[in-house]
């Protein structure tokens, strides 16, 4: 599993956005259960890593939240509320918004593995080696889900106007000259003004990337739950 735990970034001098994100989650994600748990704060449980990496950069855009991943295994059959679950992966969650806060990446978020043996002085046996390479795998997550948040964070207002546009013809699929003349039309501008607004996005990339994200997220759960997760999944 992998628990979100997302909290706002300078609430105290901010407004309350937290109705907005879970209107906008609930939106993006309708099989997902996310609420608020205390304060600025809410946390959900997701079960594909897909899912995970399209709600984590879905509250970095704004940048207005620190994002919190805790990978790995959660007490069953889980609640109806996630501020009554438990496990490792909850455990995990609230170190890793923890670690967004404190670090001084420009992109507030932290993955961490939820392993049952965390704390514990067990033997460097084959699962402990496993859970090792799952830390690893969490990390190298976090690297990649960092430097596609960075390309999410920066981009302008007009920017995203077309990503959203684009994006929303074609599924989250690369733009070709069809659908950008299509999305041009939509928007009242030349396709040349969508072609730029586009390389300067850095949105291709951020779609070939994405994969990526999803596979380190499901290597690491399953190696440090012990069962295999889902393939990258197509927005």
């Amino acid at each position: 599993m992998y628990v979100l735990t997302i909290d706002q970034r300078g609430s105290t001098a901010d407004v309350d956005r937290v109705p907005e994100l879970l209107a906008e989650l609930a939106a993006l994600s309708p099989d997902a259960n996310f609420e608020r748990t205390v304060g600025d704060e809410i946390q959900g449980v997701l079960q594909r890593p897909g899912d995970a990496v399209e709600v984590a950069l879905h509250a970095l855009r704004s940048g207005h939240w620190y994002v919190g991943i805790g990978v790995g295994p959660v007490e069953l059959p889980l609640p109806a509320s996630p501020r009554e679950g438990s496990g490792p992966a909850f455990v995990a969650a609230r170190l890793a918004v923890e670690r967004a806060k404190s670090a001084s990446s420009h992109v507030p978020l932290a993955v961490v593995s939820g392993s049952r043996r965390r704390g514990s002085d067990a033997s460097s046996g084959p699962d402990s080696l496993d859970e090792a390479h799952g830390a690893r795998a969490c990390a190298n997550a976090e690297a990649v889900l960092r430097l596609i948040g960075r390309l999410v964070q920066d981009r302008t207002a007009a920017q995203w106007k077309v990503v959203d546009v684009l994006r929303g013809i074609q599924h989250g699929h690369a733009g070709t000259h069809g659908t950008q003349k299509i999305a041009a039309r939509q928007l009242g501008i030349s396709e040349q003004s969508v072609s730029r607004a586009l390389l300067r996005s850095g949105w291709q990339e951020e779609w070939a990337a994405r994969p990526a994200a999803e596979v380190l997220l499901a290597l690491a759960h399953t190696l440090i739950a012990g069962t295999d997760d889902s393939a990258p999944q197509k927005t």
